[in-house]
């Protein structure tokens, strides 16, 4: 119950709503418990003879309209309570929900590479939707239950304190009984939010995989996967059902034994003439009122329950530190870039790796300039540029941009001066505009024609049914490899950024294509740097510098003429190259 607490920044937000509601509680059960005292009196008035008409004073009608008087106005008090205390709850849901996702979305690359994008996917449905009842409901009604108990066991007291202690007898089961199957259904609702994040988990891979799944004919296979973990959630509802569906009966069962308590004390009372039968009557009505009380203690401990084991499991995600993130070193007057960058003895190791991608790398790029970076697979090249764009921190050196440890530099400015088209490409499932226009907030129609003309994807939308908003499916399906990374290149174009960073953003299109959007390219780099990461030749033999990595350190570095001449790893991939394009023609 302990991480219920983390809600209280939220609650404090809301507090005057908060007070409100519970003002509206109080004056809910304040016009309720007042009825059953009347309809006492009203019994008693009968026994002496009563007048049925008599509206004032004492009469039967009389006592009729004030029960339905202060029924009605009970009643107009519960709505305020739900419009308050209710409303509240969906107002926190909501800002739950999207402090989650800031928090996520600054979450360093590495979380996401050991997190499944399934299981976080539970936490931002399930978990927060558990939570949310435990912000309404499970202080609505806790409320409730502690004023309509305080005020009926007061008029309890008032009316009788030796009948209100007999029916009082099986309270201490009820603690008893809640405490217990409390602590079980926190448990068993942590493991079974814990599957539910595993069967989300499966479920998204499928969908995302759909083509991978029936290009493989896998999908009996994969039913027989889900069917597994779909039954394994079974099993676990129904044992959370099972405890749940004790908790209720047995409520019932205590207030059942109230009520024979009170029936037969209270009936031996009135024989001898130590109560009235109307004040019987009372009491019946005062346990009444208790019933839901002590029905919602059990149901309200369950929802506080599992609200408490998915604020933990939320708990734990929003506790996460960013690796990468600004700190206090971090240079507030730094406002942009210009683009010089320096590696100054750097390396990097992943978490958990054996060896390190990079060491030892020395690497300086003026501003303005080209350099290519290429290698045989798995030689660090991508890692190299990730490090530039702070995906990664390193573990050994410094980066420098103009002159300034990178991990000084704002992250925001950083990034903001960066284009960067990834080897993966990404793209959202919207329009071919918007998602060219996605890096910057102030594309135009223009500005987009004149990005897509540049990485000549502009001839290919223009044999589109709609043309620039043409709708391209999820991740860009409807579109081929090449047509992807020619987007993406548009959209790396329109920023307009300081920084280029091209990691093998040409290798899904043709050889004539790479040409004209290298051609086009060329005014767009100009003044700015730009670093190109391939494995064709071609790509990067016009870079002002050529870098060649080799089992993550720097094996050789100049110009294409230079490296071809030194014979070495370069001049071997030339070769083969030159090769392969000899054996097409043929």
């Amino acid at each position: 119950m302990k991480s219920l607490f983390r809600l209280k920044p939220y609650l404090l937000k809301y507090r005057k709503t908060l007070i409100w509601g519970l003002i509206t509680v109080f004056g809910s059960n304040l016009f309720t418990v007042i009825q059953p005292k009347l309809v006492g009196e009203a019994v008693d008035k009968l026994k002496q003879g009563i007048e049925f008409h008599k509206i004032e004073g004492t009469g039967l009608l009389a006592y009729a309209g004030m029960i339905v008087g202060l029924s009605l106005i009970s009643g107009i008090f519960t709505f305020l309570t739900r419009q308050t205390i209710i409303v509240m709850s969906r107002h926190i849901e909501f800002d739950l929900r999207n402090d989650f996702l800031s928090h996520i979305q600054k979450l360093s690359l590495s979380y996401f590479q050991r997190t499944p994008t399934g299981d976080l996917m539970a936490h931002a449905t399930n978990d927060i939707g558990s939570v949310r009842n435990a912000v309404g409901p499970g202080i609505m009604y806790p409320a409730d239950t502690l004023i309509t108990f305080s005020m009926t066991l007061a008029m309890m007291l008032w009316s009788d304190w030796r009948l209100t202690l007999m029916a009082l007898i099986p309270l201490p089961f009820v603690s008893f009984a809640v405490y217990h199957l409390g602590k079980l259904i926190h448990q068993k609702f942590e493991g079974r939010q814990e599957q539910f994040s595993k069967l989300t988990m499966r479920a998204q891979e499928n969908l995302s995989g759909i083509r991978i799944v029936k290009a493989y004919v896998r999908e009996e296979y994969e039913i027989g996967l889900f069917h597994d973990l779909s039954w394994d959630y079974l099993k676990r509802n129904l044992v959370l059902a099972r405890i749940q569906s004790l908790m209720w009966p047995l409520m019932f069962l205590l207030v059942g034994c109230s009520l024979v308590v009170t029936v037969y004390y209270g009936g031996v009372r009135v024989i001898d003439g130590d109560i009235t039968i109307g004040t019987l009557t009372a009491f019946f009505g005062y346990l009444i009122l208790l019933i839901w009380p002590m029905i919602a203690f059990g149901w309200v401990t369950n929802i506080l329950q599992q609200g408490a084991a998915s604020m933990e499991r939320l708990g734990r995600i929003l506790d996460t530190e960013p690796e990468i993130r600004d700190t206090a070193k971090t240079r507030s007057d730094i406002r942009g870039v210009a683009g010089k960058i320096e590696f100054r003895g750097v390396s990097f190791t992943h978490a958990g790796a054996p060896a390190p991608t990079l060491h030892d790398i020395d690497l300086e790029i003026a501003q303005g300039s080209t350099v290519a970076v290429v290698g045989y697979t798995g030689s660090g090249k991508s890692t190299l540029v990730n490090l530039i764009a702070r995906l990664y921190d390193v573990t050994g050196g410094e980066v420098r941009i103009d002159g300034a440890d990178i991990r000084t530099i704002p992250l925001g400015v950083l990034r903001s001066h960066i284009g960067y088209v990834q080897q993966e490409t990404f793209l959202f499932s919207d329009s071919i505009a918007d998602n060219i226009a996605y890096g910057s907030d102030h594309g135009t129609d223009e500005t987009i024609r004149a990005a897509a003309e540049v990485s000549q994807i502009a001839r290919d939308v223009s044999e589109f049914p709609a043309g620039y908003q043409t709708m391209i499916g999820e991740r860009g399906i409807t579109l081929s490899g090449g047509q992807k990374q020619r987007t993406s290149i548009a959209r790396a174009v329109l920023r307009d950024p300081k920084i280029l960073i091209l990691d093998d953003a040409l290798s899904a299109v043709d050889t004539y294509t790479e040409e004209e959007i290298l051609k086009r390219l060329k005014g767009v780099m100009k003044d700015r740097t730009s670093i190109i990461i391939s494995h064709r030749i071609s790509t990067v033999k016009e870079a002002d510098l050529i870098v060649v990595l080799d089992k993550g350190t720097i094996a050789e570095r100049g110009t294409h003429g230079e490296l071809v001449r030194l014979g070495g790893i370069y001049a071997d991939l030339y070769e083969k190259q030159l090769l392969e394009e000899e054996l097409d023609h043929l």
